[in-house]
């Protein structure tokens, strides 16, 4: 069947609706602050509005000091447990740790031995695609967005479950952990597909039982399917890290939302996915990789302080890259001093870098790092303090390892569909109301007029 020519084009007409729904649309910001609404559900501080309780994960960005509550160095639990310790005790052990944190994220303790092992057992057991489905969904219209053929694919996983639709505990446990399992290749085999649809070679490689999820994305991806030890064990430490980050996010707070309405696992990860594709939410990382690529070509001498301090400044008054007056990478929605994820990795990249001779590139990203709180402060009224997020330094993580741009943001899901699923379980467990917040009415009420009156 040939393509419709017209298919994406956008006319003249539909520039003249777009342009009466925005005149039709346009809220006063004033009224914000007249009906008390809490914007992103977040007040001018930054706190969030409490929308539910959960005992999956805790973000810690304040203290009280004197009866007053002030900021202080980030810290982030998984279950209980500083994620810290978590990555050391990895690190220390010299074993991958992604499986023990999904583990701890879905069933709410640490595994010992025997109990890890069965885990990684069901999760091998369950890394395998449906007959014909790589040919059938994947290599059939490959996207550019891999998010997109991801999320198509994870939708089109519920035609070969039949019992898709059944919500039970049991059953949802079983879809979340062969989502968890199948990540990695609907994700990697979706990027092969679209790169062969580009002129590239085709690789289609079998996962290995015997590999770590960290391992498994390595060996589908790479023609050779060759890696390093270090380069596997990096990249299981970022999976650590994205694999929760409480329930008020915004892909984890999708999964609630959608959940609460009794829909199944396959919709409500599809909509978690698209969530996570906005570049102000997963895809940020792919931003400050950009964003940098960018400063390197504008910036003449990388060591220079105030060169690097006038493009950091050129960024927040929309003059430089994507002229959108942020800087990537930079703040956060709850941290203010700092966020641990990005300080684990801060020492993980320096390490990495001297491996890859890129230290240059290490020494402009610490310097960013240290300029563009100041910057921000300088010419933004703040509410609370900013430091570099996990995306500062993930993207720049994933470059080193070789891993194409357009697998960042599903890297990430790959990840964060440990907490997803244990999230989605705990509102099924915990069950209430759908969830229904509510919007205050601020246009004008008018009378209908007959068609043929109408102007």
């Amino acid at each position: 069947m040939a393509s419709n020519p017209n298919y994406g084009v956008v006319t003249e007409e539909i520039r003249r609706l777009a342009a009466l729904t925005q005149e039709n649309s346009c809220i006063n910001p004033d009224d914000y602050v007249r009906y008390d609404v809490k914007r992103g559900l977040r007040d001018l501080n930054g706190k969030g509005v409490v929308a539910g309780l959960t005992e999956i994960s805790d973000i810690v960005a304040k203290q009280v000091v004197n009866g007053e509550s002030v900021p202080c160095e980030g810290k982030l639990y998984y279950r209980g447990i500083n994620v810290e310790d978590l990555v050391q005790g990895v690190l220390k052990e010299g074993r991958y740790g992604f499986e023990e944190t999904a583990y701890l994220l879905m069933l709410g303790q640490l595994p010992n031995e025997a109990q890890l092992r069965e885990f990684r057992g069901q999760l091998s057991y369950y890394r395998t695609l449906p007959n014909n489905f790589v040919r059938d969904i994947i290599l059939k219209a490959p996207s550019w967005d891999i998010m997109n053929s991801l999320a198509r694919s994870v939708l089109n996983l519920a035609s070969y479950d039949e019992d898709a639709d059944d919500i039970s505990l049991p059953n949802v446990m079983r879809q979340c952990l062969q989502l968890l399992a199948v990540f990695p290749m609907l994700a990697v085999y979706g990027y092969q597909a679209y790169n062969y649809k580009s002129g590239s070679s085709l690789y289609i490689h079998a996962p290995q039982p015997e590999h770590s999820t960290a391992e498994s994305i390595l060996a589908l991806l790479r023609p050779d399917s060759a890696y390093s030890y270090w380069e596997a064990h990096v990249l299981d430490i970022c999976l650590m890290l994205h694999a929760e980050h409480g329930g008020g996010n915004n892909s984890t707070f999708t999964t609630h939302v959608v959940t609460s309405s009794g829909t199944d696992t396959y919709s409500c990860i599809a909509a978690a996915l698209a969530s996570l594709k906005g570049p102000r939410h997963g895809g940020a990382n792919i931003k400050v990789i950009q964003m940098f690529e960018d400063m390197k070509q504008v910036v003449r001498d990388w060591k220079d302080e105030d060169e690097v301090r006038a493009y950091l400044r050129a960024l927040l008054d929309k003059r430089a890259f994507d002229k959108s007056g942020l800087i990537y990478g930079m703040g956060h929605a709850v941290y203010s001093l700092s966020d641990p994820r990005a300080n684990i990795l801060h020492g993980m990249v320096e390490k990495l870098s001297r491996e890859k001779g890129r230290m240059e590139e290490y020494e402009l990203y610490s310097l960013v790092e240290r300029l563009g709180p100041e910057v921000i402060s300088g010419e933004r009224k703040m509410y609370k303090g900013v430091s570099a997020n996990v995306d500062f330094y993930s993207g720049f993580v994933y470059h080193m390892l070789d891993l194409p741009q357009e697998l960042y943001t599903p890297l990430f899901a790959m990840a964060r569909m440990a907490g997803w699923g244990a999230h989605r379980m705990e509102e099924l467990i915990n069950m209430g109301k759908i969830i229904r917040p509510a919007y205050q009415y601020v246009g004008t009420h008018q009378d209908y007029l007959p068609l043929k009156e109408r102007d």
